[in-house]
């Protein structure tokens, strides 16, 4: 069937009418009666072959069709709607965020707030997911990974070098004054990080113990565990940096270790998107909070 032959009017009826969940309050939303917003989709349900609202004395109802026509149509709308407020000027530019789970909630939302009150005329809005963005769906504008990004016709900014420790409580830094003192505690493991305990061993001169403690898929959760007390954890100063600035953590070998360096975090964007306001002010913000971050000194470097 070719939209051509199906009234943009009745699609714009249902719409509403699906959204809202009333035919009453869909005709009050486009200036139109009741009865030429039911007319509407009926049409549009003849031209279809298909019922679209299940319908009630009460109310009306999508079908399991109407559902799936929403899906695109709403999804249509909605950038059509949010084309015309950027085109115009009116109303909040969107920048649609995908973050990797740990930089998000450590070190990127804790930050938002200064972005959106730089950039007030931004809605912004963040998922978190081990995923990486498929910008080709359109669902995103951005994506801050962890690791080499993966996609093609991308811009790839690095986020700066992330320095790599051993970081605990300050009760359990007191039994540690030596990198051989961290064989007789429970060493947590982030089991995704690309940095491991055998790596910091191996850079400190050191044959890398079989490790049995505590393993987690987050940097954030062993951050959160070590926090608590229940061993040393191997981490980015960065994304510990909260931990670290109330003393929650401290490096126990700082200045009597060797640490590691790498770059973990990257900025990617489509290239076609590059010159969009939105996504330039973001990529110059995020660079310079990198920037002002800055890594701690170290001797060893990983890539």
């Amino acid at each position: 069937m070719l939209l051509s032959s199906i009234p943009i009017s009745s699609i714009r009826a249902f719409e509403a009418a699906a959204r809202t969940g009333s035919f009453r309050d869909a005709a009050n939303e486009l200036h139109l009666t009741p009865s030429a917003v039911s007319h509407a989709i009926r049409k549009l349900e003849s031209a279809m072959g298909t019922i679209l609202f299940e319908r009630s004395a009460r109310a009306v109802r999508l079908t399991p069709a109407g559902e799936n026509l929403m899906r695109h149509a709403g999804a249509a709308f909605d950038n059509l709607r949010r084309g015309i407020e950027e085109v115009a000027g009116r109303g909040p530019q969107l920048l649609r965020v995908h973050c990797a789970p740990s930089f998000a909630a450590q070190w990127l939302a804790p930050r938002l707030a200064r972005f959106m009150a730089a950039e007030p005329q931004l809605e912004v809005r963040l998922a978190a997911s081990t995923e990486y963005a498929r910008f080709s769906n359109d669902d995103f504008d951005i994506d801050i990974v962890y690791g080499q990004p993966r996609a093609e016709g991308v811009e790839v900014i690095p986020l700066g070098e992330e320095t790599v420790t051993p970081l605990c409580t300050p009760e359990l830094a007191k039994k540690i004054r030596k990198p051989t003192d961290l064989l007789d505690q429970v060493l947590i493991r982030s089991e995704v990080k690309q940095v491991q305990w055998h790596q910091w061993f191996t850079a400190n001169g050191l044959e890398a113990p079989a490790i049995h403690g505590m393993r987690f898929d987050r940097s954030f959760l062993a951050i959160a565990m070590a926090s608590s007390g229940l061993g040393v954890t191997l981490e980015s100063t960065r994304l510990a940096e909260r931990e670290i600035a109330t003393r929650r953590l401290v490096a126990p070998l700082a200045g009597r270790s060797v640490d590691i360096r790498y770059i973990g975090h990257h900025l990617v964007f489509p290239r076609a998107s590059q010159q969009r306001r939105p996504i330039r002010v973001f990529a110059e913000w995020i660079t310079r909070e990198v920037a002002v971050a800055g890594p701690a000194s170290s001797r060893s470097r990983v890539r």
